[in-house]
């Protein structure tokens, strides 16, 4: 069978099936980050991101913000744990005759994002490619009682997103985007989220993670989705790279934040819909897929 046929996430479900993990190991495979042993109130997180010239950015783009893209990517992923980044490695394969100034330009990018969100860059690696890739792996930390995972989804949660979606090629929002680490670690702390992932493949196409994860359907109200200036409704299902946080909240506290939101006079969450045990009810998803 050609990888084409097989799709992304069935080449990744393939693979699975030859990643050995050891009885240490909390969490592997399957979602936005691997969660690990490290210490008695905290677990270690552990999660990679490759960018590859053609299909995430091109040359044309200025090289600072493809190096902020490849950070921010991985601390989004990071973020939709629950938890923090600390570490990163940043490996680059480019072509010979590509300009030292360009190489240079795409670490800063990644250098300025990660010192704002305190991550030291400690190592990497660097080969010969006919185009450019990056990969960075990230490491975090989050306590125990924060963790987030995409399985948590219970029926009647409600379900929102922490921002507007759809056309972020087109407005280059994916070249810039601030990764949602504080609003993440506030709703752990204070809301305590049932299951959450960041937008990278489209509304519908990670919604429908958490809904495999957690065994469970849902309803979306389509008129509740926030979207982007010019932005139509499929393009905020399905257009990808918004990089928002996508969460689920049990109703009580779902109702609380709407309350929290309404005395700060502020609208951070948006609730799209909510949880459902019809597990056949779940959006099309014709979200970003690499094969």
């Amino acid at each position: 069978m050609q990888i084409s046929k097989l799709g992304e996430f069935g080449l990744i479900e393939t693979l699975k099936k030859h990643a050995p993990v050891s009885k240490a190991v909390i969490k592997g495979i399957g979602d936005d980050a691997a969660v690990l042993p490290y210490s008695q109130s905290r677990y270690l997180l552990f999660t990679t991101d490759m960018l590859a010239e053609g299909i995430h950015f091109t040359r044309r783009m200025a090289p600072q913000a493809i190096g902020h893209k490849a950070m921010a990517c991985n601390i989004s992923d990071i973020a939709a744990m629950g938890g923090y980044p600390t570490f990163a490695v940043v490996s680059i394969g480019v072509p010979k005759a590509l300009p030292v100034r360009f190489v240079k330009e795409i670490y800063q990018g990644m250098e300025r994002l990660a010192k704002a969100f305190n991550v030291s860059i400690v190592g990497g690696d660097t080969i010969k490619s006919d185009k450019i890739v990056i990969n960075v792996a990230l490491l975090g930390l989050v306590e125990k009682k924060n963790l987030v995972t995409r399985s948590g989804a219970r029926p009647e949660d409600w379900i929102f997103v922490t921002g507007a979606l759809g056309g972020s090629l087109k407005s280059g929002h994916h070249l810039n985007f601030t990764p949602r680490l504080d609003q993440a670690r506030f709703l752990v702390r204070k809301f305590k989220p049932s299951a959450m992932i960041d937008i990278s493949d489209g509304l519908s196409g990670d919604l429908g993670h958490i809904l495999k994860a957690s065994g469970v359907g849902a309803f979306l109200d389509y008129h509740l989705i926030p979207r982007n200036k010019g932005a139509a409704l499929p393009q905020a299902l399905n257009d990808g790279e918004d990089f928002e946080l996508l969460f689920t909240l049990p109703a009580k506290r779902a109702y609380a934040l709407m309350t929290w939101q309404d005395r700060q006079r502020l609208m951070y969450f948006y609730p799209i819909g909510t949880i459902t045990d019809n597990v056949n009810k779940r959006p099309d998803a014709k979200s970003f897929a690499h094969f």
